[in-house]
């Protein structure tokens, strides 16, 4: 009988043994993955709740399909300029708050 490790306990694990520069690195890749899901969903919610596709929202912020694909995935983080340009696409502006 196989018995499963739970997979917070297997990552606890992983980190205990990464040197400080391993696990500095290791959260920075953190947070960015965390900011680039969290720009998908930003972005797919407001280009589904305006009702278009993800060319004419493409076509309406100067870019290429590919671009809002990728955004919406993940595997592109966007910067503020064209995060300006989807919320003009999609007839709003760009805010930004850090909170502390």
């Amino acid at each position: 009988m196989s018995t499963t490790t739970p997979w917070e306990q297997v990552r606890e694990e992983s980190l205990a043994t990464m040197t400080h520069t391993e696990r500095a690195e290791y959260d920075a890749a953190t947070v960015d993955a965390e900011a680039r899901l969290q720009l998908a969903e930003l972005v797919y919610h407001a280009r589904t709740t305006a009702g278009l596709s993800q060319t004419e929202l493409a076509r309406r912020a100067g870019t290429r399909q590919a671009v809002i694909s990728a955004i919406e995935n993940g595997a592109q983080a966007p910067g503020g300029v064209m995060l300006a340009r989807i919320a003009r696409a999609l007839g709003g502006t760009l805010g930004i708050n850090i909170a502390a």
